[in-house]
């Protein structure tokens, strides 16, 4: 995951924030690994196959290639002082901070715009295996642990109930740094705007004609 930052300008001609910018890391891996098996195969059997069996697999690729390309590596969401971008599979939706009511986390994060349109984020996936082991985890410390010194301050002996503290999920991490942000620029003049969606037809475009290709080759079969 990768974090930039710059402090706004207090000028109107100030360039825009750099983007702090989340992605998935076992999505990526995921795409990757998939991508190359699908490349792999397709490529063997546009090379060595016979018949109608490269036309076939040139369809698969044309279909396959955009779609798992989409689903995995495409997703991200930037985030800067002034809006909120969402790259999902087939969609691109900039929300700036002033249209954006709630940032909610359950079986998917989201972020919810003022109007009440939900959008899920797919780069920021919830683990429920990491909650739960977060949930789980003990505490653990030494025997000074939790004690007060003298001054009703935590002991300096041992570590603090800070650092025994269940670790956080990294998804959960993110969305907590958003909705601060979202909290602090509501107001901000230069996060103000109307929310806009614009549909991935470099995505679309592709994995239709492929499927449409496919769909011919086998109804003509």
């Amino acid at each position: 995951m990768t974090t930039d930052h710059q402090s706004p300008l207090p000028d109107a001609s100030r360039p825009e924030a750099r983007d702090r910018i989340y992605r998935s890391p076992s999505g990526i891996a995921g795409g990757a690994l998939l991508l190359f098996i699908v490349g792999w195969l397709g490529v063997d059997a546009l090379v060595s196959g016979h018949g109608r069996t490269p036309w076939l697999a040139l369809a698969g690729l044309i279909l396959a290639v955009p779609v798992v390309s989409a689903f995995t590596l495409r997703p991200a969401v930037y985030a800067n002082d002034d809006r909120l971008r969402v790259r999902n599979p087939l969609r691109v939706i900039k929300l700036p901070w002033g249209q954006v009511a709630s940032l909610r986390s359950h079986y998917s994060n989201e972020v919810v715009d003022t109007s009440g349109t939900k959008y899920q984020l797919w780069a920021v996936p919830v683990s429920l295996r990491a909650r739960k082991k977060a949930t789980r985890q003990p505490l653990r410390g030494t025997g000074g642990e939790g004690r007060l010194s003298s001054l009703g301050r935590p002991s300096s002996f041992g570590r603090g109930a800070a650092a025994d503290a269940p670790a956080r999920p990294e998804t959960d991490r993110i969305m907590q740094e958003l909705r601060e942000t979202a909290e602090s620029r509501a107001t901000a003049d230069s996060a103000q705007g109307e929310v806009t969606v614009r549909w991935a037809y470099e995505v679309i475009g592709p994995a239709l004609a492929g499927a449409v290709l496919l769909a011919i080759l086998l109804v003509t079969g």
